[in-house]
């Protein structure tokens, strides 16, 4: 019975299924964003030579680094149909209760440990509101942008918090470079990695796809649809959180305005990565290169000489196309699923 299930066609297709998806996603998603980002970095760089310097190359990565951490954590809620639009105000709320902390006496380390503690709190307190009240969490999450952002505001009475230990180890590590490069791109690294892990091979992650693939179907099946869109937003909390913290240590201020519009870009980041709005699948690692997109789309402005003005629209010029591209590649998938499946047909038994 063993050896007739071993050489079944069914049986071998249902094996080799795991590889060929993951062949399939790695081709179309992440592969794709790759080349584009590689190729821009080109063109931009045999025009402007300059702009392939070690230095600048880091520092486009540097800036980039903190919309970056907010994209991969974003991935959770939109795969879920969520969208997490309060991580710009969670992200300056954590950078002025950073420096609050640190200007009160308590260690800088036991400070930036306190605001991602507090990031992630109030992202899972998205995703608690969203249940509780069976509202979108569009609607609570741009609440909660709004309460964070004044709670930032009044709490540093809307001006910078300067006056930071900056001789600190927490300021010459987390601010600074680790074997020349910096430690933000360091840490953007490590976050990808584990939450690529975690969204890919861990039943946390199984279950954020297929409450995205079917709300009503997850429900049904008795997934925990309501701890899971907790979870994912506190996941988008803890990403702006650390984000936040990282910012506070390179900057050495606790700015109550930063991070403003920093979670449309997240969001458009992780479009461009490959992660839709309509949920059931998504991207980290393809968010961090959407992200670093965005960030070369910007630098490259610079070099050319367009005014700074020009970078919205530009971001949104990306945007579209990534949408476009998005959708040209799931009508064609659809095509190409169409003649495997009546192949694979057999007769009625």
């Amino acid at each position: 019975m063993a050896n007739a299930e071993t050489h079944h066609p069914l049986a071998r297709g249902s094996r080799a299924r795991p590889g060929r998806d993951w062949r399939r996603v790695l081709l179309r998603d992440e592969l794709g964003v790759v080349i584009v980002l590689a190729c821009l970095v080109l063109v931009v760089g045999v025009v402007h030579p300059p702009f392939l310097t070690s230095r600048n190359l880091l520092s486009t990565a540097q800036s980039s680094s903190y919309v970056c951490l907010m994209a991969c954590g974003m991935v959770f809620p939109l795969a879920m149909r969520d969208v997490d639009l309060s991580v710009g105000g969670n992200y300056a709320l954590g950078i002025v209760l950073g420096a609050e902390l640190m200007v009160h006496g308590v260690p800088p380390w036991l400070a930036a440990v306190a605001l991602i503690a507090t990031c992630t709190a109030l992202g899972a307190l998205n995703g608690l509101v969203t249940t509780l009240i069976a509202a979108p969490s569009f609607i609570v999450t741009l609440a909660s942008a709004l309460l964070f952002r004044g709670a930032a505001l009044a709490m540093a009475d809307g001006r910078q918090i300067a006056g930071l230990p900056g001789d600190d180890s927490f300021f010459t590590v987390a601010g600074s470079d680790i074997a020349g490069v910096p430690t933000a791109v360091w840490t953007v690294l490590v976050v990808t990695v584990v939450l690529a892990v975690v969204f890919t091979h861990t039943r946390f992650g199984a279950q954020v796809r297929a409450i995205g693939s079917n709300p009503e179907a997850a429900a049904y099946a008795g997934l925990p649809v309501g701890l899971t869109r907790i979870g994912a937003l506190a996941v988008s909390g803890l990403t702006a959180g650390i984000a936040a913290a990282l910012a506070l240590a390179f900057f050495m201020a606790g700015d109550p305005t930063i991070g403003q519009g920093y979670e449309l870009t997240a969001i458009a980041a992780c479009i461009i990565g490959g992660t839709p709005l309509m949920g059931g699948r998504g991207s980290v690692p393809g968010a961090t290169m959407g992200s670093l997109i965005l960030s070369v789309v910007a630098t490259s402005l610079v070099f050319f000489h367009v005014p700074i003005n020009w970078t919205t629209f530009a971001t949104g010029a990306v945007i579209l196309l990534a949408v476009a591209l998005d959708a040209g590649l799931r009508r064609s998938r659809g095509r190409g699923l169409l003649p495997r499946q009546k192949s694979t047909a057999g007769p009625t038994p």
